[in-house]
């Protein structure tokens, strides 16, 4: 049985939410059980059966407690947060369905929205999220969810789900909510309306750069379907990958403390700098989206984006110099990383397509860590000059 039925805060949740009583003499940490066999009772089909149908003790132990985190009936973890993604959308639409998608995100999910759906007779129109009745237009008779995520990757906008959510209640459809960027501490899409939330739990939820994971939240019953799509499709995590998973997630209250604190630092230095044309940070009040941000987020995140005022060649020569920041393409961990989206997230766009969705060269995205703000903000300055 589970020690609690006390809700606690969310620093408290991510240290023991899900945890189950134990014994004197047992471990105080989750041991690690690296193992694709489980004795099973002899006429029955319950207990521990395989680690690809997700329940390794690791595996059910860290969706208990992400389940928990987001306020979600039920998490299920898998082996990417594509994966996630894929196995989330297979569950809730079928060949002859429409699916409504903002056309303000990652690039893998596009490529997975707009061809491999198509492959399965699964049809999807794109809209800017920042036009409300652009949302209501592209609705039709078989329109089954609408798909966002907020915020945006890597302008770090941050959408309304008011009005979404008002159309997705009025005509019965899912509201599918990627929250990677802002991770539960900042932003709980399930208290804005959302139905199922997806995160690439390689990002925030573990922190530390040395997992590949995904995780879906929903109902429990919606939970079992993207199960069944994870075992067909050999989407299951390892024991030791959720096993790091839980580990990371421990620390994940301070670390997101710390890097709101951090790129809020960063992104008012950055500002004030001439060589910089352009911040993009919500905690800014320049933001276009500050006041939303403020509505929603318990935090503005780790996550800013920068155009600088040379283009794409200032660009190149400024990651060139960084001695501190590694220019490495994930987020979310406790390094620092920079990345420039014309060579990674957003490569399969032209220039123009790129600069149309407010990601023009010479645009850079930080993942803002936990070392020290001056020794960041001075890692940046010499690379600037």
């Amino acid at each position: 049985m589970a020690r609690s039925n006390r809700e606690y805060g969310l620093a408290t949740t991510v240290l023991h939410g899900g945890r189950v009583a134990t014994p004197p003499g047992s471990p105080v940490v989750q041991p690690l059980y690296q193992s694709v066999n489980f004795g099973q009772e002899t006429g029955t089909a319950d207990g521990m059966i395989y680690p690809r149908y997700g329940n390794n003790p690791n595996a059910e132990s860290v969706q208990r407690r992400l389940a928990l985190l987001e306020g979600a009936e039920a998490a299920l973890v898998l082996g990417s947060g594509m994966g996630a993604t894929a196995c989330a959308m297979l569950a809730l639409l079928r060949p002859g369905d429409h699916l409504v998608a903002s056309a303000w995100v990652y690039g893998g999910t596009r490529t997975l929205l707009e061809t491999e759906l198509a492959l399965m007779g699964i049809d999807v129109t794109f809209v800017d999220p920042m036009e409300t009745r652009g949302w209501r237009k592209a609705l039709r008779k078989k329109t089954r969810a609408i798909f966002l995520e907020t915020p945006v990757n890597p302008t770090c906008r941050v959408l309304d789900l008011r009005p979404v959510r008002f159309l997705t209640e009025a005509n019965g459809l899912a509201l599918v909510v990627d929250s990677t960027f802002a991770s539960p501490i900042n932003f709980r899409p399930f208290e804005h309306g959302a139905d199922v939330v997806i995160h690439s739990a390689t990002k925030y939820l573990n922190g530390h750069h040395d997992v590949l994971a995904g995780v879906v939240l929903g109902t429990a019953q919606y939970i079992e379907e993207v199960r069944e799509k994870m075992t067909l499709w050999g989407q299951a995590p390892d024991p030791f990958a959720c096993w790091l998973l839980e580990r990371g997630l421990k620390t994940l209250s301070v670390r997101v403390e710390r890097q709101n604190v951090n790129a809020m630092r960063v992104a008012e230095w950055c500002a004030a700098r001439r060589e910089v044309r352009r911040v993009h940070y919500p905690g800014l009040e320049a933001h276009p989206d500050h006041e939303i941000a403020l509505f929603t987020q318990r935090g503005f995140g780790g996550m800013l984006g920068i155009e600088l005022t040379g283009g794409a060649k200032a660009a190149d020569k400024f990651l060139r110099r960084l001695l501190l920041i590694t220019h490495a393409p994930s987020l979310g961990g406790v390094e620092s990383l920079v990345s420039e989206p014309r060579f990674s997230s957003h490569s399969h766009l032209s220039a123009a397509e790129r600069t149309a969705i407010g990601i023009p060269d010479g645009f850079v995205r930080f993942s803002i860590g936990i070392e020290d703000a001056d020794d960041l903000i001075a890692d940046i300055e010499q690379a600037l000059r």
